[in-house]
């Protein structure tokens, strides 16, 4: 099967995609005997030099532990350190560094606000409103919260375009309605929720709001305070950074009323056997020796993104998401889940009568890396009806070459099964 052509978008006149790609090491690299591409950045985005370089030189010549030492290499990482919250607090407009939280990842962001705030101020019959399309990280959290108090947890249905039903969120609040934890943008199906609305909604309740911002962060300038958001997380990974660093951002009253998450060294102002009395924040609720060099990394990360035109990168992925929309259907036997009018760079599809497994398979022997499954989130595969797709979601480095690959391995995979 030929698969059709359709018309290119050119990137952003202020782009040079070729020379954003020879900045990441690995797409260097052949995938089996063929050009990399690399098309799961949903998952996991790719590094690129500057950020592995920001990493191996913290181990190489400044590494030492923090806010202990008084020694100089410990005061340079100290330094760094520090110098990274306040990247990742101008990267986010948060109004202070005391309201960034360094956490593993947002999923431990998460975990942290339930397991604090929601213990403190959830009780039994109180509600939390989620929507169909969480990521099982803000999920399953709420449900223990829920094993241990009997709080309820109402969820928001989504369109068959998967949006948000509007009219059912505005009137899911009740007297009993305490938080409202919802996704800034699907990883499953790319929808961009209307989240200044939503926190806007909620807010006239008197109810906080909780962002996951994993996929938001990556693809678009976000502002916590013009979106007066209590709580926002999001993981380095997804942000060009490593893995082992995500961003808890909360406003700082909400902060100085939450009970620490763990105990241990640095999350301390002094201790006894008969008292402990805890840091201010956001040390209070960073215990233990951190990802240092990891987190000195995400300030590499946010410094990398921050040098070009966010803008013209969010242009230069919407043009390939149209392109790759466009080409898609014009393939037969081709389902896309998603289809908001309001999206990112994600596409989720299914191709009639081949598993999602067989079509990643086939796709890589092409060099193509996709992700085939539910993506950690089952309640969305569940509202299609399907038990898996697979997912196409792109980075700045992805370019119409990749879009090309992703069709004629498709059409291969057709090909292959008579479909």
């Amino acid at each position: 099967m030929n698969a059709p052509t359709e018309t290119r978008v050119a990137p952003a006149a202020s782009l040079d995609i070729a020379r954003i790609r020879a900045d990441f090491p690995i797409l260097q690299l052949p995938s089996n005997g063929k050009r990399l591409v690399f098309l799961d950045s949903a998952a996991s985005a790719q590094k690129p030099r500057q950020v592995i370089d920001a990493q191996s030189h913290v181990y190489e010549a400044e590494y030492a532990n923090i806010h202990r030492g008084v020694y100089d290499l410990s005061q340079r990482a100290t330094a760094a350190f520090d110098k990274a919250r306040t990247k990742v607090r101008k990267f986010i407009n948060a109004a202070s560094d005391r309201e960034i939280v360094f956490v593993r990842n947002a999923t431990e962001g998460i975990n942290l606000v339930a397991q604090t705030w929601g213990r403190k101020n959830l009780k039994q019959g109180d509600q939390i409103i989620l929507s169909e399309m969480e990521h099982h990280a803000n999920i399953v959290p709420w449900q223990m919260l829920r094993e241990e108090t009997g709080l309820e947890l109402v969820v928001i249905p989504i369109t068959d375009s998967g949006e948000l039903v509007w009219e059912a969120y505005e009137k899911a609040f009740t007297s009993k309605t305490r938080l409202v934890a919802m996704t800034h943008v699907s990883n499953a199906l790319g929808t961009i929720t209307p989240m200044a609305e939503i926190i806007k909604v909620a807010h006239s309740h008197g109810v906080p709001v909780l962002v996951d911002g994993c996929q938001a962060v990556p693809h678009m300038p976000v502002d916590v305070q013009a979106l007066d958001a209590d709580f926002y997380v999001f993981s380095a990974h997804k942000l060009y950074g490593p893995t082992g660093v995500g961003v808890l951002y909360a406003k700082a009253k909400i902060l100085e009323a939450m009970p620490p998450y763990q105990g241990g060294g640095d999350m301390i102002s002094s201790v006894t056997f008969a008292k402990t009395t805890y840091a201010d924040i956001p040390q209070r609720f960073e215990a233990g020796t951190p990802n240092i060099a990891g987190t000195i990394a995400l300030g590499a990360a946010i410094d990398y993104l921050e040098g070009f035109d966010r803008q013209a990168l969010l242009a230069h992925e919407q043009a390939l998401l149209e392109y790759a929309t466009e080409r898609l259907q014009a393939l037969n036997t081709i389902t896309i889940y998603g289809t908001a009018k309001n999206k990112a760079a994600v596409i989720s599809f299914a191709i009639q009568g081949v598993h999602p497994h067989d079509v990643g398979t086939i796709l890589d022997f092409e060099g193509i890396a996709v992700r085939a499954g539910h993506h950690c989130a089952q309640p969305v595969m569940d509202r299609f009806g399907v038990p898996a797709t697979t997912r196409a979601s792109f980075g700045i480095y992805n370019d119409f070459d990749d879009v090309d690959a992703l069709i004629h391995g498709i059409a291969k995979v057709q090909e292959i099964f008579g479909s």
